[in-house]
């Protein structure tokens, strides 16, 4: 196995972020239920893409980029998290997302609008347009520039995630469940693909937001992440569990995932958002309910950030 240790990264977060039990939450399901702080991973207002910027963002500095583009929706946790890693490594941020949600000054809109972001909108669904246009725009500048993919999830941010397994491994919990958001694929997969190399014998849950086939897309960013590392495990559906959080649509608020975000901010002080984490907290609950998890399973929640939902998409009453 090649070591991550030797892929060029940088580093950009506060590492190991804190794993901690949720007391309360505990006791109200009769469940050992165990949060890793993702969302205090110390650049923006935190979350899980940092740990696939220290590799994307060394790959752009070894190939001589001073351009850095990346793509999401109006309020991407991802491209307001580039640009401020961007910039904190002299590098201009320039950021191609779809004209879809909330593209007011509020949320991550107003965070980048503090960073000075370069913010362009393009009103489609498809990404092909989109790296296109960061194309049209890197050429037209006449800069080297680098292009990171929505969610910064191919097989080099997914190390971060693979890493990250191997940190958990590391801070002294048995660990018999994961449960992530899974929004892009990057975080599932590294989770996952970390898991079979330091975790065994833990099951990861991924809490599908959107509506991509992640069934093709997990797997294959596995694989893509194992060659990387140049070994060659089986991957089969075993080695991960999916299931359906997305509600009425991405982006949009859903009534189990705004459940989920008050019970954590009533019984824990901690803030979800009700994009991604929200959405991925209800699934834990309603897995615990459905009796997955035995009375003796340690089980850990991912927070991988996105507070900037909170202040930007509307939560019904």
């Amino acid at each position: 196995m090649k070591p991550i240790e030797s892929f060029p990264r940088i580093p950009l977060g506060i590492f190991p972020t804190p794993v901690h039990k949720l007391e309360n939450i505990s006791r109200l399901l009769g469940r050992n239920i165990y949060i890793k702080r993702d969302d205090l991973t110390g650049i923006g207002l935190g979350g899980n893409k940092v740990r696939k910027l220290e590799f994307l963002l060394a790959d752009a500095k070894a190939q001589g980029a001073e351009v850095v583009f990346t793509t999401g929706g109006a309020q991407s946790n991802h491209a307001m998290l580039t640009a401020a890693a961007a910039g904190k490594l002299g590098m201009k941020a320039i950021l191609v997302l779809k004209k879809r949600g909330v593209t007011d000054c509020v949320g991550n809109q107003l965070l980048e609008a503090l960073m000075g972001t370069e913010v362009r909108f393009v009103d489609t669904d498809d990404y092909a347009d989109i790296y296109a246009e960061m194309d049209r725009i890197g050429r037209a500048m006449g800069r080297p520039y680098y292009k990171i993919p929505c969610g910064g999830s191919n097989a080099l941010g997914a190390l971060g995630y693979v890493e990250c397994a191997r940190e958990i491994a590391g801070q002294g919990l048995h660990v018999d469940h994961i449960v992530c958001a899974e929004g892009s694929g990057g975080t599932m997969a590294g989770l996952a693909l970390g898991a079979k190399l330091y975790l065994p014998g833990t099951r990861v849950h991924g809490m599908m937001v959107d509506t991509d086939p992640f069934d093709e897309i997990t797997p294959a960013l596995m694989r893509e992440t194992a060659d990387l590392l140049e070994i060659s495990p089986e991957i089969t559906p075993a080695d991960y569990l999916l299931r359906d959080m997305c509600g009425p649509g991405y982006a949009i608020a859903s009534d189990a995932g705004n459940a989920a975000v008050r019970l954590m901010a009533e019984r824990e002080g901690i803030f979800l958002d009700p994009v991604y984490t929200g959405k991925a907290f209800a699934g834990l609950l309603e897995l615990a309910q459905e009796g997955v998890f035995g009375e003796e399973e340690n089980i850990l929640f991912l927070h991988s950030g996105g507070a900037g939902g909170l202040f930007a998409i509307k939560m019904e009453d």
